[in-house]
């Protein structure tokens, strides 16, 4: 009889341990938790930081960031890979077709304004184009910079690959679906666009308002300087938002970040960035 009442005695006490690990698990999962962002690498300083910050404040969280480029971004969340997209254009229809192939509800947040500034080296006087102009130079229509008004130099184009919302975004607005001439260096980053600009003379790119440094000269489009005010104002021509796109469903540490990058600090973050708060 003993000995019965020891081993119920000991498998309750086994119980009791059992449920108290599970509690603080459940806790533990509640309290915190992993959140992957992949994407746009226009967004990326920004998501870089805000996970920086919200990790500082919330150390049970453990944020990874990385680029790709948008539509890399929006595949990986479309596949379960990722919890957050960053992507600086929106979805396209065959995007949001996939989703709900896949019986996915997504959620769209814009958390920023941004302007595709053009820019060239340094050195080069050119002040401004016209959209016609940059068109015809994106195209292979125009080759010199002399027939803009510039000096006897070939034009280096330095473009966007074709993941990139960034791309997507200059595609529809500059070149209106025409084809980029055969002979432009694509890049996978706006960094990598900037490094290119600042590496030749004759080069001409185009990146987020984040990434202008003095290393490259922002030139004004139709007359229209990217700056914030021109931006707000619908008078610089190629403006977007940037977005976070994320399930319904998702975990909440993927909706405690999204918030927090909507929240006060988190547009001042947006701001110390370099881009264009909503608030």
């Amino acid at each position: 009889m003993r000995r019965i009442t020891t081993l119920l005695t000991l498998m309750l006490m086994v119980a009791m341990v059992f449920n108290i690990g599970c509690k603080k698990k459940e806790e533990g999962e509640e309290k915190g938790g992993e959140v992957t962002i992949t994407g746009s690498t226009t967004i990326l300083p920004i998501m870089q930081r805000i996970a920086e910050v919200y990790m500082e404040k919330h150390p049970e969280y453990e944020i990874s960031v990385s680029g790709g480029g948008s539509g890399v971004g929006i595949t990986a969340l479309l596949d379960g890979t990722a919890d957050i997209a960053m992507a600086s254009r929106t979805m396209k229809d065959k995007e949001w077709a996939t989703a709900k192939e896949k019986q996915l509800d997504i959620k769209e947040v814009e958390i920023a304004r941004d302007g595709i500034a053009v820019v060239l080296h340094p050195t080069n006087p050119v002040s401004g184009l016209t959209l016609e102009q940059l068109k015809d130079i994106y195209i292979g229509k125009t080759k010199n910079w002399k027939e803009v008004g510039g000096p006897d130099l070939d034009i280096v184009v330095v473009s966007r690959d074709s993941a990139s919302g960034t791309f997507e975004v200059f595609n529809k607005k500059v070149l209106k679906d025409e084809k980029l001439r055969v002979d432009a260096l694509m890049q996978a980053s706006n960094a990598a666009v900037r490094s290119s600009v600042e590496g030749s003379e004759g080069a001409i790119g185009y990146i987020g308002l984040g990434y202008i440094t003095g290393d490259v000269k922002p030139i004004k489009i139709d007359g229209v300087e990217p700056t914030e005010k021109l931006i707000l104002s619908g008078e610089y021509p190629i403006a977007r938002s940037l977005y976070l796109y994320l399930k319904s469903d998702a975990i909440k540490a993927a909706n405690d970040v999204v918030d927090f990058v909507l929240s006060n600090e988190g547009q001042k973050i947006v701001r110390e960035v370099g881009y264009i708060p909503l608030k």
